[in-house]
């Protein structure tokens, strides 16, 4: 006996939408059943908002069909919500309710309470993860069967993050949502919708997949267009190249950044067993910030209490904490924008700051992209010599027609994409990020995360992003909240866990002593087992050699001549070809994850 498959709440068929001459869908063509939960990825600029806005009859498609079972109720949160017409938070969150709910505020008052939303405050005056937070609420608070967000962990703090994942878990209808944040989609999705040059693919996987399943459909398209003996389309070519060197680079980033993590350690050490004063003469030329007993308070509200730090050129520094905490105030008193109530900070006198603001108040949106970045001429400085400016666009993966686009036509990913480029070209050895991957797409994150790593000077970050700071950040700055500042070297997923696992206030009276010790026996006696140590240091052998096999595939497949002389070759090789890419992946993942594990161990 045959199951019945339960219809599609929802379907649109053959939607084109074109703005101006250019078109933007070309026939798109999707279904969403209830309890779907759907991630919608794709380049900046590719459409991936403006779909979710046809989704959600904010604008109207050009041509196509749309079917959706009667009653169905659809919350949309859009990724820069507006709040002109509301005195208070509340009465955001309340406007999500129609008309004839008014009276059922204990809705709103419930979701208030779970994201521990600031109730009354203006919106003009709230923090962007206040605001975000609204907006959340808003898109449920109507107990939607769809519900469409848009960049939701912009701004988010880890803790709101994780709960809204808990929201999207245990949601009984269908989401589709749009973010950055790799963690947060591999914790949510069970299937992915990918908007690639106009055509819209799904995979019945969720994002934790995307990467194997992306690669695999490059690739074929690469394959394909050899076996015709046609020249490779230019954005083809541009997602192969990125995406085949980002898997290769991935490994030997990471052997870099662990280095980094050591010499961080040993720079702890150091400070923490000589007298700091002493110590300075040693490392005077390499000192970048040097923090002493600093205090910081906004009446009686305690910022920063009784916090040291000394950074040293090429630290790479994040620094996290819930929001509210006070991030953004310690990166101004440690860069001297702000200064201390007590204590002091000095800064090496050859610094060369440049400066991202997550606000972009620096971009002009009369102004176009090559006027922004060199208002005069067609060259600009970057890093020791001249760059055309178009090349340097490209870098930052804008076509060469967008030159002469004004800023105001980008979409909120491409204009962050902008001003990093922006902040990239300005000589500089210290480089302070205030949110840098808010509406960031996967490439232009892995484009960021590659400039940070050959990037010589010092980097202050503030993100998030938990993915985006396990692979970039030497050590974490943890704020609480309460004043306190905390140091952790070691990535943010580790200091995520050693949060969840600190005892309660009740406990902590409990025998310090007798714990540590008991710590520290436990510690000892973790450690890899053989076959790890042994894959751990063979694996990267393996890996080279599965390469140099594909390199000597790709200069068969290269003859234009093969699949017509010798068809039966060309399946043989592409088979194999991809079977060895495959094994790549698996040892990669492996080798990864046994390296991650050591880390912790070490730590």
């Amino acid at each position: 006996m045959k199951m019945a498959v339960e219809a599609p709440i929802y379907t649109i068929r053959g939607v084109k939408l074109s703005f101006g001459l250019n078109p933007l869908f070309t026939g798109v063509d999707l279904y969403i059943n209830r309890g779907d939960k759907i991630c919608l990825v794709g380049r900046n600029g590719s459409g991936k908002s403006t779909l979710l806005k046809v989704v959600a009859r904010e604008i109207e498609a050009d041509d196509g069909e749309f079917f959706e079972q009667p009653g169905i109720k659809i919350g949309y949160m859009p990724q820069e919500p507006s709040f002109d017409s509301y005195e208070t938070l509340r009465a955001v969150v309340e406007s999500g309710l129609p008309k004839s709910d008014k009276n059922q505020t204990y809705q709103a008052d419930k979701l208030i309470e779970y994201f521990d939303i600031r109730a009354e405050q203006n919106p003009e005056e709230a923090s962007g993860g206040e605001r975000r937070k609204a907006a959340l609420a808003r898109a449920l608070i109507n107990e939607p069967d769809i519900l469409l967000l848009d960049e939701p962990t912009n701004h988010l703090d880890i803790e709101t993050i994780e709960r809204l994942e808990e929201v999207i878990k245990k949601f009984t209808g269908a989401v589709i949502v749009i973010s950055h944040d790799r963690a947060f989609l591999s914790h949510v999705s069970r299937t992915t919708f990918w908007l690639d040059r106009g055509i819209l693919r799904r995979n019945n996987k969720g994002f934790d997949k995307f990467e194997e399943w992306e690669t695999q459909v490059i690739e074929q398209e690469i394959i394909e267009q050899k076996a015709l003996n046609k020249k490779i389309a230019e954005e083809t070519e541009w997602l192969h190249k990125g995406v085949t060197a980002r898997r290769k680079r991935n490994m030997g980033r990471l052997r870099r950044l662990q280095q980094l993590r050591a010499e961080r350690r040993e720079q702890i050490k150091a400070v923490g067993s000589v007298n700091m004063e002493a110590e300075t003469a040693d490392i005077r030329s390499k000192l970048v910030v040097e923090a002493k007993h600093i205090c910081k308070s906004f009446g009686d509200r305690i910022i920063v209490k009784d916090f040291s730090l000394r950074i040293v050129k090429g630290n790479k520094m994040g620094i996290v904490g819930p929001n509210g905490s006070g991030k953004t105030t310690l990166i101004k008193l440690l860069t001297k924008r702000l200064e201390p109530d007590s204590g002091f900070v000095r800064i090496a006198k050859n610094l060369e700051e440049a400066y991202f603001d997550q606000n972009r108040v620096t971009l002009d949106p009369k102004k176009t992209l090559w006027k922004t970045l060199c208002n005069e001429g067609d060259h600009i400085w970057v890093r020791g010599h001249f760059r055309h400016v178009v090349a340097y666009l490209k870098d930052f993966l804008f076509k060469p027609d967008q030159a002469q686009c004004p800023v105001s036509a980008l979409s909120g990913g491409e204009k962050n994409r902008l001003m990093l480029a922006l902040a990239l070209a300005q000589p500089s050895n210290f480089l302070v990020l205030d949110e840098p991957t808010n509406d960031l797409d996967m490439d232009t994150l892995d484009l960021l995360q590659e400039v940070l790593d050959e990037y010589e000077g010092t980097v202050l970050i503030v993100s998030h992003d938990r993915d985006f700071m396990d692979k970039v950040a030497t050590s974490l700055l943890y704020m609480k909240g309460d004043g306190t500042v905390y140091e952790h070297v070691g990535s943010y997923s580790e200091l995520l866990e050693k949060i969840k696992q600190l005892p309660s206030q009740n406990n902590r009276k409990k025998t310090p002593e007798k714990t540590e010790n008991q710590t520290r026996g436990k510690n000892k006696t973790l450690k890899l087992s053989f076959k790890e140590q042994y894959l751990l240091d063979h694996l990267p052998d393996e890996i080279e050699a599965l390469e140099q096999k594909n390199k000597a595939i790709e200069v068969a497949l290269g003859n234009p001549n093969l699949y017509t002389d010798d068809p039966q070759k060309f399946d043989e090789l592409t088979t194999a070809l991809a079977a060895n890419k495959a094994q790549i992946e698996e040892k990669e993942n492996l080798w990864l994850e046994i390296q991650a594990k050591a880390e912790m161990m070490e730590a």
